[in-house]
């Protein structure tokens, strides 16, 4: 009994991700919810391989361009729930392959002391990132997030102890 409690706590404390993508996209300008909605539906469900971002005129953009409205969200709300302050900055990075894997980066720059830190490499067949329903595409973002959110953590932590070897 215990262990199907856990899992359902585990199950409710993740985000609807795939709303969270859709306020996102709306929110910044980039489109309107009815076709923020439909973008994600159309590029996130169906068949493997995605066929909208393998066509012949503007792959590499278009694959760029999918890569950064589905991990900037992200890595915003790790940021975000980390607390730190509003002069820290995020930064994601694509390094895109039409033939294999590319390559997403999410690097975070200290205005403290002038660091950047790596806080995701994250592999990725931009055209495989095909999910069969909301829930697994909700556990691959939630992973996603909380790598973030741990990394980011972990450099705070880093920041915090060279401040006070430095002050002693």
């Amino acid at each position: 009994m215990a262990k199907k409690t856990t899992a359902l706590q585990k199950r409710t404390a993740s985000r609807n991700w795939i709303a969270y993508l859709c306020e996102a996209l709306v929110t910044s300008g980039v489109m309107p919810t009815w076709e923020a909605a439909t973008y994600l539906t159309e590029n996130l469900f169906g068949e493997k391989p995605n066929p909208r971002l393998l066509s012949p005129s503007q792959a590499h953009e278009m694959t760029a361009q999918f890569l950064r409205r589905l991990y900037e969200p992200i890595a915003e709300a790790a940021m975000r729930d980390s607390h730190l302050p509003a002069s820290e900055k995020l930064h994601v990075f694509t390094d895109i392959s039409l033939t294999g894997n590319s390559a997403v980066l999410v690097v975070h720059l200290s205005q403290a002391d002038h660091t950047q830190h790596l806080l995701l490499l994250d592999p990725a067949k931009a055209w495989d990132l095909v999910f069969i329903d909301a829930e697994s595409f909700n556990s691959w973002a939630e992973a996603r997030y909380r790598s973030i959110y741990h990394a980011l953590q972990t450099a705070r932590l880093n920041v915090s102890n060279d401040v006070l070897e430095t002050a002693v």
